[in-house]
């Protein structure tokens, strides 16, 4: 079995302190096929404030992933993404962002609330009640339905989101598929624009969750699937990859895919 992680991070990330090699032993020991490394850059940060395309220092992010690829070799392939944060709200930064030739795979994600809002990083919400919740998530999915029509991703991430520090973290009960048809809409943009989606593990945590999520895009023609575990340390890497599988299966998809220079390719499950 091909068995891939698509979305992990590094110390180059600024939420993590692990070294890629670590990353990439990791997936070796886990017999992982292939790895991506996709480390964060956002427009929006973690404090809400804009950041800019200039702010983005591509040497270190090339030269780490390099170095690691070749100490690898012949039992990982190892490829060179990144998880973009906020690429809708401004295309021309967004452009020169995603500007490299070495890039093979881009996550498009929301992390904050809408500029309009104060684009408050959702992590650093403290979810006291379900009613805040439903307000966080009626703003976050507007931020997605934006996303999905900036050319500026190639697999939309962890569409649910949210649900982990809402849910998981902070105990509320809240049904993110309450927003069904206005996932189906954004699912319906995704595969219109010959997009993807990623299934998120959250390190093995999640992933029944995700049916309805798969199930739905399934119905509106989605192809492009990837799977990622999300991992912010080693030993998180490949985490919940193989029941993920099993799932795609159950709920009818036959392949996973991988990037090579953002151009999709198909991996028989």
């Amino acid at each position: 079995m091909y068995l891939i992680d698509y979305h992990c991070h590094s110390e180059l990330s600024p939420d993590s302190s692990t070294p890629l090699i670590d990353n990439a032993n990791a997936a070796i020991d886990m017999g992982l096929s292939e790895l991506c490394i996709t480390d964060h850059f956002d427009l929006l940060t973690g404090e809400g404030e804009r950041q800019h395309a200039s702010a983005l220092h591509w040497p270190p992010r090339v030269e780490q992933y390099c170095a690691v690829r070749d100490a690898t070799k012949g039992k990982l392939k190892l490829k060179l993404g990144m998880e973009f944060g906020s690429g809708q709200v401004d295309a021309a930064d967004a452009a020169q962002t995603l500007d490299h030739p070495e890039l093979d795979f881009v996550i498009g994600s929301i992390h904050n609330r809408t500029v309009e809002t104060g684009a408050t990083d959702l992590y650093y919400i403290d979810y006291t009640s379900s009613d805040l919740c439903y307000e966080v998530l009626e703003d976050y999915f507007l931020s997605m339905e934006r996303l999905v029509e900036a050319d500026c991703y190639d697999v939309l991430g962890h569409i649910i989101y949210p649900v982990r520090y809402m849910s998981v973290r902070d105990g509320q009960e809240v049904d993110v598929y309450r927003y069904l048809d206005r996932i189906r809409g954004i699912l319906k943009g995704v595969a219109a624009h010959g997009k993807g989606i990623e299934l998120n593990t959250w390190c093995g945590r999640t992933l029944e969750e995700w049916r309805p999520t798969l199930e739905a895009y399934r119905d509106c023609g989605g192809e492009y699937l990837t799977v990622g575990a999300d991992a912010h340390k080693a030993c998180y890497i490949g985490q919940g990859v193989r029941e993920a599988y099993e799932l795609l299966k159950d709920v009818g998809f036959r392949y996973v895919t991988t990037y090579d220079k953002r151009t999709p390719v198909q991996i028989k499950l």
